[in-house]
């Protein structure tokens, strides 16, 4: 099989991985005439964006499609009747290679099915690596994906190389992942997780250290994982609960949300239809509120355990708390400030060091950047006050779902 082939197969078996930012490591580059790439941003075929708004191009494939295990919602599990194909360790360098000298990637993100064992495919994606970074000094990104239960110095080989690690927990629920993935065991990814975070904090102790010994190197970007959304039962709050959690104990960057895609001779345990794409947006607004906004799980779903999808979730608990609103813009904190629907985290902060200098009117909104139509009923400025009664009609929440719109025929 020619590497065009084993390209289209392999990078095709790799897209439903969507943890593929490239946010938050250290800058490097070869401007100095030693090496290859950078981690600066540049132009290319855009596959991802980082969390500042820069289109991140990234070479997403698998080492190999093949796979030992049998797990229900992959589409290269053992059982699945698709074409495989595997990269040879010169080949896929060579591949990176090329397509950074042409300008179409900023760097990899390297990915595979198990195959032997969780060691020997360990080893194999941490060579692509060594041999991206010692051989030919390639200075661009690398994100690696972890192999469960593979042994502890492959792990911190890969950290060596590598700019971000991630290790996918699959399922928000244990009794989920026994259900379709019997093989893989949840204990063990969290394991390794807790084994990610250990070298992390000894990596940043030892960058924190005043002495005169070279820092330990291990994942500057830190590590990540995702959940499938959608192939069980799983309630959006048990599934944030799980992200929560996640969060507290590994430190992880990021989570990401997979909505589940119907899959070829799929098992009757799955379900038939994918969920709303609109679902896994709605995760993905909730995640950033207990990110970066100071939201728990509990204040994000109300006892329904679902996020509505006509509203987003910040918008959703303005409403259900009218009580502390409207809120006076010239004199409320910070975190206060943060649960405005339309305000987000750079509003906020330009908010703050306005009123420094100056009194916030109606008129600044617009250099604010705030989305009026959203935030007027929720705020006080010096020459704006909503009426007594907005907030407390009961057709406000009409105001903010989408309109209806006729639908097509398809034809």
């Amino acid at each position: 099989m020619d590497v065009q082939r084993k390209l289209e197969i392999l990078a095709d078996a790799a897209k439903y991985d969507a943890s593929c930012a490239s946010s938050g490591t250290e800058k490097r580059d070869s401007s100095d005439g030693k090496g290859m790439g950078s981690t600066a941003p540049g132009m290319g075929i855009c596959h991802s964006y980082a969390p500042d708004g820069r289109c991140i191009s990234l070479l997403k494939v698998l080492l190999t499609n093949a796979c030992n295990y049998d797990c229900l919602y992959c589409v290269n599990r053992a059982s699945s009747n698709v074409a495989r194909a595997r990269f040879t360790i010169d080949e896929l360098v060579k591949l990176t290679l090329d397509f950074y000298r042409r300008n179409y990637i900023e760097g990899l993100f390297l990915s595979s099915g198990i195959i032997r064992s969780p060691d020997y495919t360990m080893e194999q994606v941490v060579s692509v690596a060594r041999k991206l970074r010692e051989e030919h000094h390639f200075r661009g990104y690398i994100h690696l994906k972890t192999i469960p239960e593979a042994d502890d110095a492959l792990i911190a080989e890969a950290g060596k190389y590598a700019d971000r690690l991630s290790i996918n927990i699959e399922m928000p629920e244990e009794t989920s992942l026994q259900q379709f993935a019997p093989e893989k065991d949840v204990r063990a990814i969290r394991r390794t997780m807790g084994r990610l975070r250990l070298k992390l904090d000894e990596a940043e102790e030892s960058r924190s250290a005043k002495t005169k010994a070279k820092p330990q190197r291990f994942a500057p970007a830190g590590q990540s994982t995702q959940m499938i959304v959608g192939a069980d039962s799983a309630s959006d709050h048990t599934i944030l609960h799980t992200s929560a959690n996640l969060y507290g104990a590994y430190r992880l960057r990021r989570v990401y949300y997979s909505a589940f895609s119907p899959i070829p001779d799929a098992s009757r345990a799955l379900p038939l239809r994918a969920p709303p794409l609109l679902r896994e947006h709605r995760l993905y607004q909730a995640d950033w509120l207990m990110r970066f906004y100071g939201f728990d799980v509990g204040e994000i779903v109300d006892d329904s355990a679902m996020l509505p999808l006509d509203i987003d979730p910040k918008l959703a608990w303005a409403l259900r708390h009218r009580d502390r609103f409207p809120l006076d813009v010239n004199r409320a904190s910070r975190e206060e400030l943060l649960r405005v629907p339309g305000f987000g985290t750079r509003t906020v902060e330009r908010i703050l060091a306005t009123r420094r200098t100056t009194t916030i009117r109606l008129a600044d909104l617009a250099r604010l950047h705030v989305p009026r139509n959203k935030a007027l009923p929720f705020i006080v400025l010096s020459d704006h006050r909503p009426s007594p009664h907005r907030l407390d009609a009961a057709g406000l929440i009409e105001r903010f779902k989408p309109k209806a719109t006729q639908l097509g025929f398809g034809f």
